[in-house]
């Protein structure tokens, strides 16, 4: 797919959080954007900062403790860290929906599947509702519960009739992704958060589940931001990649060309670490993610990288051009680090 319009852009966004030992500084600076129509990922290890991005475009970061320091997330032209919350849920609600990572736990053990898709299409986009109007929402409970099944029949869930009486205990792992993804789809939202959507469940159910992202994707024409470590599930779906080390972005590019011919040394130590089918030696990257309160001096990748560099101690790389699209956050392709 091609870029189209910047439908989210995401500049300088700097979260900390404050704990018991100190202040953690996650994430540093970090640039992200996706267009209309594009799928982008954003991968990295567990721990990079990946679900805290997520949280923090949502508006649903835990605060305290948590705090936005400073940055800029822009949604359909709307900065919405200058909103209040009331009017960032009005311009998010209608236009973006979320995927969450564990469909194990997302959904109310004590609401049939019915009840809890049936209150989400009647209250969707709504903050105050009236007590009048309250009442007739109530009693348009007929026509929700038929848009719930339609909404599963979208999804190829199989007698969705039968399905919406039932709570999520009666159902798999995989049966409630599909339910999640459902709940997405309400609304027709222009941008689509999916955090790791196939993690808790096993392979041959993730490839269902993938296969019916692509479809809906085309289909309802979103846009999607796509966090995964699996760089596999990134190839297929994502035209564009950002990579995420420590909270910042260390490199973005066209999918194809990221994952064939990396340039930031921790993008290459990622894809050297996927074992191999054939066999050939792979190898992980030495040591782990730094402490966030502590974290290191100039680049935060320095005490790992094969290629560091004196300077990488001391100052911190910005994301520079490269040709063809790609921008990658290294010294070594710095005018004063370049080797």
């Amino acid at each position: 797919m091609g870029l189209g319009n910047t439908i989210l852009s995401i500049e300088g966004l700097k979260v900390h959080f404050d704990t018991m030992d100190g202040t953690s500084r996650v994430l540093d600076d970090v640039e992200l954007s996706v267009g209309e129509g594009e799928v982008v990922g954003l991968v990295g290890e567990t721990g990079c900062g990946k679900s805290v991005t997520a949280k923090t475009i949502l508006r649903s970061l835990p605060v305290p403790p948590g705090r936005i320091i400073d940055g800029e997330i822009l949604f359909l032209g709307n900065n919405l860290l200058e909103l209040s919350r009331e009017e960032g849920h009005q311009v998010m609600s209608k236009k973006m929906s979320y995927i969450p990572q564990d469909p194990m736990t997302s959904l109310n053990p004590v609401f049939t599947v019915g009840e809890e898709m049936g209150d989400l299409i009647r209250w969707h986009g709504r903050r105050r509702v009236g007590p009048l109007e309250f009442m007739g929402l109530r009693r348009r409970h007929d026509n929700s519960l038929a848009k719930a099944v339609e909404l599963l029949d979208r999804v190829k869930i199989p007698a969705s009739r039968e399905i919406i009486k039932r709570y999520p205990v009666e159902l798999s792992g995989g049966m409630r992704q599909r339910v999640l993804i459902a709940m997405a789809l309400i609304g027709h939202p222009s941008l689509l958060i999916a955090d790791e959507p196939t993690t808790a469940l096993d392979v041959t159910i993730q490839k269902g589940i993938l296969e019916l992202i692509e479809e809906k994707v085309k289909e309802e024409e979103l846009s999607v931001l796509y966090i995964t470590h699996n760089l596999g599930v990134a190839r297929r779906l994502c035209d564009r990649i950002y990579v995420m080390y420590a909270g910042t972005i260390a490199e973005t590019a066209k999918t194809e060309d990221l994952l064939d011919n990396p340039r930031h040394p921790y993008t290459s130590g990622l894809i050297s670490s996927i074992p191999k089918l054939t066999g050939d030696e792979f190898k992980g990257i030495d040591g782990r993610i730094p402490d966030y309160i502590d974290p290191p001096s100039g680049c935060r990748f320095h005490p790992r990288c094969p290629e560091v560099m004196e300077i990488c101690k001391q100052e911190k790389p910005e994301l520079v051009k490269v040709g063809g699209g790609r921008l990658v956050a290294c010294h070594l392709f710095s005018t004063r680090g370049e080797s």
